[in-house]
């Protein structure tokens, strides 16, 4: 590995890609507070987003001018030194996943900030609102440069509290078209219906649930191997120290904040309810950063552990969790989106199965080897512009019918004609239909899935297939209830040019990866359309084609097996009735505990002193006749044993 302490300008140049979307929101958060509040505050989001901007043409300049643009380039790294006697040091890594993933998650947040210009214009918490949509992004950009663990951390958490101040931003709970669920609907006695103040707090506390191992598996890394830098931390040796059973310990602790971020079963539930959040936070959330945010980390991790160059026991156990992991979680979520009524969450039950599918192609490369990482890599990348294309398309029609349910019928597809074109070609080219974008990557991922028959027979690829032809069903189901078949809605046309034209710019980029995959001899592009050239693919290419024609043409089938998936199967009762139960009976049975020590150590060992001490002063009350009254006693209790033990005839 090669590695450049020096490089031009870079300090400069990392300080305005992580600080000055931070400090460009500054000016609003600032004015929002003021009191009486200024008029032009109104105005200030355009600086916010001006300081996007500058992320954007910074990470653009670190993905063309830093080091080669290649899977086999070594990677660049710079340091600045804070503790170096500890060797834990801001370390920042510029490498192929992480110079791509940079640029794509600065301009997905630039468009998505020129979109909210207009989206959130009236909003009554803009000063909010920009602050922590700018710190989300630059959060997330630090997550996506840093090779030290630590400082990763630190963008690990900005995610998070990020999250929690978006996705609850409505907090007054005033608004129906920012709740998830239908109102005032139950089950089983429990509410079916989340409010914006909800979804915030299911998202953080379930967060934190996988936050704290990954914060102690990070602490025991450091303290086994000396480094935090992920491209050092020597991960051959670690099972030679630990063992295979603390190899599978130590990483899936780490994975769990991976695994929570980017909801997979059982932690899935946040992910729907998060909807609450503005449909610009939700694009964002769902595209670039938080749940892709692990997925990212996990094909990180790979990419330096190298597992298919290791073959070590310990990995091999944690690599099939996380394969398996990944595909029932994605097979889930597909089910789930196919009866899902409302639009955003729709599409973020797409997005819990694309982020299975990630993890499962990822964790193919113990078997497959690199080729595996990228296919993952470059399906996060086309998922992420189509689904943000697809949310901010939602957020139009919701902006424009004030219904945040399936609904629209042609009249919609003629007065809003660009939101029917980004739609179209959102759907289409993210579902898998030869011959374009998805379609190529995905069969890379029927190849890679493929070679894993020696170890499992068919049944990943098996399930790859089902869980496409399910997802591309329910992406025609999306076209046809929004624009064709769905119930008549009401349009409020106002504006929408801004919004228009951010959406178009985004779906567009699924252009330009096909033209990239089709042109270009570069490596995994060839392996793509040679994958994609085959019959085989074909063959489930055609599937997909099939699926999604279903979806448009068979949009809605009410039966009890569709409610049951619309409910999500019920998992919320995991989240709001038996976990909270588990945490009420632990917390019963700890202050039980409480009361006992306290009955212990207040009263029942103070009681006993006091008992002792009073016989003590009966004893000693410095009367000879009372001593004399002991000795006698002793000496005739003495006697009595004795005669009964017939020591004394």
């Amino acid at each position: 590995m090669s590695e450049m302490v020096e490089l031009p300008m870079m300090a400069e140049l990392l300080a305005l890609l992580f600080f000055t979307p931070i400090l460009a929101s500054f000016p609003i958060a600032i004015a929002w507070g003021m009191h009486p509040r200024p008029d032009w505050a109104r105005k200030l989001p355009v600086l916010s987003v001006a300081g996007l901007f500058v992320s954007l043409c910074v990470a653009l300049y670190i993905l063309f001018n830093v080091g080669e643009l290649s899977p086999e380039a070594e990677p660049i790294k710079y340091t600045i030194q804070w503790l170096p006697e500890f060797n834990i040091n801001f370390v920042f890594i510029f490498d192929y996943l992480s110079k791509l993933m940079g640029a794509l998650t600065a301009v997905i947040a630039f468009l998505i900030g020129v979109y909210g210009l207009e989206y959130m214009r009236d909003d009554y918490r803009l000063g909010w609102y920009w602050f922590f949509f700018n710190l989300f992004t630059a959060s997330m950009l630090l997550v996506v440069y840093s090779d030290n663990l630590l400082m990763l951390l630190i963008g690990w958490e900005g995610l998070g509290i990020a999250s929690w101040g978006l996705i609850g931003h409505w907090f007054r709970d005033d608004d129906e078209l920012s709740y998830v669920g239908i109102l005032k609907r139950k089950v089983a006695g429990l509410n079916m219906f989340w409010s914006p103040s909800t979804g915030g707090w299911r998202a953080i506390s379930t967060i934190r649930v996988g936050d704290m191992p990954m914060f102690f598996a990070i602490g025991a890394l450091f303290a086994l191997t000396g480094t935090l830098n992920i491209s050092e931390i020597p991960w051959a040796g670690l099972e030679e120290k630990i063992g295979v059973a603390g190899v599978v310990i130590l990483l899936v602790a780490f994975l769990m904040g991976p695994f929570t971020k980017s909801a997979q079963l059982p932690f899935s539930e946040w992910l729907m309810t998060a909807m609450t959040g503005p449909t610009t936070v939700s694009a964002l959330l769902h595209s670039a950063t938080m749940v892709a945010a692990g997925t990212y980390l996990f094909m990180r991790l790979s990419w330096y552990i190298q597992p298919w160059e290791l073959h070590l026991e310990g990995y091999e156990y944690v690599y099939v969790l996380v394969l398996f992991l990944g595909l029932i979680s994605s097979l889930y979520a597909a089910l789930v989106a196919t009866s899902s009524l409302e639009r955003k969450v729709l599409l973020a039950a797409s997005t819990m199965s694309s982020l299975g599918l990630m993890f499962a192609s990822a964790a193919a490369s113990y078997w497959v080897g690199k080729f595996a990482v990228l296919v993952a890599f470059w399906y996060l990348i086309t998922h992420a512009f189509a689904k943000a294309s697809l949310f901010l398309v939602a957020g139009h029609l919701i902006h424009e019918t004030h219904d945040r349910f399936l609904g629209g019928d042609t009249e919609v597809a003629r007065k809003l004609k660009w939101a029917f074109v980004a739609t179209v070609i959102a759907t289409i080219f993210l579902s898998g239909i030869p011959p374009f974008t998805a379609y190529w990557v995905k069969s890379g991922m029927d190849g890679v899935l493929h070679h894993l028959e020696h170890e499992f027979g068919l049944l990943p690829l098996a399930l790859l297939v089902t869980i496409s032809a399910i997802y591309s069903g329910f992406l025609g189901k999306f076209l046809s209830m929004n624009f064709f078949k769905g119930k008549k809605v009401h349009l409020h046309l106002h504006g929408g040019g801004i919004m228009s034209a951010a959406y178009l710019t985004m779906v567009s980029m699924l252009l330009v990866i096909l033209a990239a995959i089709l042109t270009s001899p570069e490596e995994p592009f060839s392996e793509f359309v040679e994958e994609g050239l085959m019959a085989s693919s074909f063959a489930v290419g055609m599937i997909v084609l099939v699926a999604y024609a279903f979806g448009f043409f068979k949009p809605q089938i009410k039966s009890p097996l569709g409610q049951f998936f619309g409910d999500r199967m019920y998992m919320m009762f995991l989240n709001d009735y038996i976990v909270p139960k588990i945490g009420w009976a632990i917390a019963k049975v700890v202050d039980y505990g409480n009361r006992l020590i306290d009955f212990t150590c207040h009263q029942a060992i103070p009681g006993m002193f006091e008992i002792y001490s009073y016989g003590v002063r009966f004893i000693q009350n410095g009367k000879l006749e009372r001593y004399l009254q002991i000795v006698v006693g002793f000496v005739m209790l003495i006697v009595v044993v004795a005669v009964a033990a017939g020591w004394i005839a």
